[in-house]
């Protein structure tokens, strides 16, 4: 039985990636960008078409989808986490994302409290939100008019993308397996450079570092397709790019550490800590590296790992090797507790600015006392950095 396109094999497989990747960019442009972390407006048209195609070909309402993935991000790699590998594990969330997603869909405290901002309109109350079936009976119904038999395996397909790419993929290897490009309190990592399948979303690592961006490729190398139609919506007026990824700027005329200092610091926590990382922590621990012994050298290899690792993805025996290592080698205890001290100075919520600028200032001239050059000159560049509020 043939549908009223009558397409080959080959052309049924091109109408269902067609259709899936539809599907994946309303979830990481509308879904996940738009409404869970506002980085970007979009047209009236573009809202409602995705809201309609992502109804049919998932049954998904735009609020429990919100919801859930806030929380993820409140409560990343805890017991209240919906979908963390990192306790659930990755089999779990791999193979049961979509159940873990409908079981907390059904905890109303988690829908109330970080569903807020999404569409509340008579479609939404009436239509989409209780009547999650009725979209997914719509679309098979559409297929086999379109596809005839062949509609009903598309269909099925279309079923399991969602589920298994982003609640499963996404998820559960997203939170497991990777590269990292900012060492973030989470297990995120980055599942492939090149974001096409998911829409960009293998770049996880990238969003979580920075959630609020409207972009998730960060290194000139990565691609992230959800931000080539994003840019194309823009470019047609349907779209309003709010936030993306921050720049840590410099401004070579400054000649000391100021508040804009501080104000870029604060604002570029991630970035600093990324050159920080590469600029002192690595050229430390290749000259502690060179000069250790045979014996020495697979726990020092261990410490490159560790000394750039956030201190809540430790457990009890990695903290305590790592500080068997530093009670050994003082040059990488100097810049290991000189990471440690400057990421206490933005974890100080409550200091006022003076507080924290003149801490940053002690900062830097505890650094610049410690004998170790590659900390010295980190903390001597500081003073360039500047805020993008004051350059404008």
């Amino acid at each position: 039985m043939f549908g009223i396109l009558n397409f080959s094999w080959v052309g049924d497989l091109v109408a269902l990636l067609i259709m899936t990747h539809i599907t994946v960019i309303g979830v990481t442009v509308y879904y996940h960008r738009c409404l869970a972390h506002r980085a970007l407006e979009v047209h009236p048209i573009i809202a409602h078409f995705f809201r309609l195609w992502v109804w049919m070909t998932t049954g998904m309402g735009t609020r429990p989808w919100v919801a859930i993935h806030r929380k993820h991000h409140s409560h990343c790699e805890t017991e209240n986490d919906p979908h963390s590998p990192q306790v659930l594990g990755l089999k779990k969330v791999l193979f049961e994302g979509a159940e873990l997603y409908k079981k907390e869909a059904k905890n109303h405290e988690t829908i109330q409290r970080y569903g807020k901002g999404t569409p509340d309109d008579w479609i939404e109350r009436h239509i989409y939100a209780p009547h999650h079936a009725l979209g997914i009976f719509i679309l098979l119904t559409i297929n086999i008019i379109l596809f005839g038999l062949p509609g009903i395996t598309m269909w099925a397909v279309q079923m399991m993308w969602i589920p298994f790419w982003a609640a499963g993929v996404v998820n559960g290897v997203g939170h497991y397996w990777g590269y990292r490009n900012f060492e973030v309190s989470d297990a995120s990592t980055n599942i492939s450079p090149i974001g096409l399948i998911m829409g960009g979303e293998e770049l996880h690592n990238n969003h979580h570092s920075f959630p609020t961006s409207a972009k998730l490729s960060v290194k000139w190398w990565e691609f992230d397709i959800g931000w080539v139609y994003i840019r194309l919506f823009e470019m047609l007026g349907l779209a309003k790019v709010l936030r993306s990824v921050p720049e840590l700027k410099e401004d070579h005329r400054k000649k000391s550490l100021d508040a804009d200092t501080l104000c870029a610091v604060l604002s570029n926590r991630i970035q600093v800590m990324d050159r920080y990382c590469r600029s002192v922590i690595l050229p430390v621990w290749r000259d502690v590296k060179q000069s250790a012994t045979k014996s020495e050298r697979g726990i020092i290899r261990l410490a490159r790992k560790l000394m750039v690792r956030d201190d809540a993805l430790m457990n009890a025996n990695q903290r305590q090797q790592l500080e068997s290592i530093l009670s050994k080698k003082e040059q990488l205890k100097v810049i290991y507790d000189a990471r440690s001290q400057l990421q206490e100075i933005w974890r100080r919520t409550t200091s006022s600015q003076a507080e924290l600028l003149e801490r940053l200032q002690e900062w830097c001239k505890a650094a610049e006392a410690s004998g170790v050059k590659a900390l010295q000159d980190f903390a001597d560049h500081m003073r360039f950095y500047t805020s993008s509020k004051s350059e404008a």
